[in-house]
């Protein structure tokens, strides 16, 4: 049998060509919708730094403890003192812990999006089956979800403890449900501002400082105008103000259609037809949220 002799290389000629077995790939292709799905589970992960490192799950999982503890301590006086209802409301403990979920939120749009915006890696992801729209709901229904979780699980720890501590079954169960809802919305729509405001800088750290000076210098403005207006007999006003803080949004529609306690000065929530107004307004900045982040990344990903 002939066996053939490489050729020499010229002197001075680097060239080489190796054969280092690279296969084609005969498998199944699994789509748009499976690699739509390995974001979202990847970036849900993520957010709680499951699958990082240890110091990535330091602070997610810190202020999931931060969350949870005050409600079992609720729940352990309930039970001690055999109290006939809890201390706080399921739909006003959202509400109470706002600066927690601010710092998680403020903490986890960043690493969501900022990373593959400072590497590049966008494009590479709109190089394959998934496209710009799967990409963003992915990313926003994953930092929803972790949202979600968070502000949920407490509310999960004082039912649970109502229902150990006898309270009547009826009512634990309305105001949970109702809870639920107010978590969910709120947890879409500080999703959808984090994430707008996250996608703008490829910087993490600049993104952490914008989404914290705009939820809490929006929150402290509009609480302290509300009370401007109360001492100057406004009381109109205070429900008007609350429309422009996405904190004290939740806070109106939860008053006026989930049966919730207001936060406002003075107590006075807004009425049905004001509460509408907040409804509208409510899922029309998660609607334009989620546009603008359609717009943003059909430039990103050219």
């Amino acid at each position: 049998m002939a066996v053939e002799h490489p050729v020499a290389a010229q002197p001075g000629d680097q060239t080489r060509i190796h054969n280092i077995g690279y296969r084609t790939y005969d498998g199944p292709r699994l789509g748009r919708s499976y690699a739509t799905r390995s974001l979202y589970s990847q970036s849900l992960r993520g957010a709680y730094g499951l699958g990082r490192s240890v110091k990535s799950k330091v602070l997610p999982m810190l202020l999931f403890v931060v969350m949870c503890v005050p409600a079992a301590i609720m729940v352990a006086v309930a039970v001690a003192t055999k109290a006939s209802d809890l201390p706080v409301d399921y739909t006003r403990y959202a509400i109470v812990m706002q600066a927690v979920i601010s710092l998680y939120i403020a903490s986890q749009a960043p690493q969501s999006v900022s990373r593959d915006l400072r590497f590049k890696t966008v494009p590479l992801y709109f190089s394959r089956p998934i496209e710009t729209a799967d990409y963003v709901r992915a990313k926003f229904a994953a930092l929803a979800s972790a949202l979600f979780i968070l502000t949920a699980a407490p509310l999960i720890v004082l039912y649970v403890g109502a229902l150990l501590a006898k309270l009547d079954f009826a009512d634990q169960t309305k105001g949970f449900a109702q809870g639920l809802v107010s978590v969910a919305l709120l947890s879409l729509l500080l999703a959808g501002i984090g994430l707008v405001i996250a996608s703008v800088t490829p910087r993490r750290g600049f993104g952490i400082a914008a989404v914290i000076a705009v939820l809490t210098i929006s929150y402290g403005a509009v609480s302290t105008l509300q009370a401007i207006a109360e001492v100057q007999n406004s009381s109109g006003a205070i429900a008007w103000i609350g429309l422009f803080s996405p904190v004290t949004l939740i806070d109106g529609v939860q008053t006026a259609f989930l049966g919730a306690t207001s936060a406002f000065p003075g107590g006075v929530g807004p009425t049905n037809g004001e509460g509408a107004v907040y409804v509208l307004v409510t899922l029309g900045l998660i609607a334009g949220s989620y546009g603008l982040l359609m717009r943003r990344y059909k430039k990103v990903g050219l």
